[in-house]
């Protein structure tokens, strides 16, 4: 699985908007639209934002594995 699949799933898995998710990287909500969407890349600050939100390792985000461990 890619991680911008990983991504949205997460997302719309606590029911969240990609307003909410770009709120919490200082992004608009169509800033969040473009990376889930392939037309813009993921920064790694926002990469750990989003772990340390959800909860999740890196790895799992990323599509590394599929194990959901916590982040650390």
């Amino acid at each position: 699985m890619n991680y911008r699949t990983r991504l949205r799933n997460m997302r719309e898995d606590h029911d969240l908007t990609q307003e909410k998710i770009g709120a919490i990287l200082n992004k608009t909500q169509q800033g969040y639209e473009h990376i889930e969407a392939g037309r813009a890349e993921l920064k790694i600050e926002d990469l750990v934002k989003l772990c340390q939100f959800y909860n999740i390792s890196a790895d799992y985000m990323i599509g590394l594995t599929d194990e959901m461990r916590s982040f650390k």
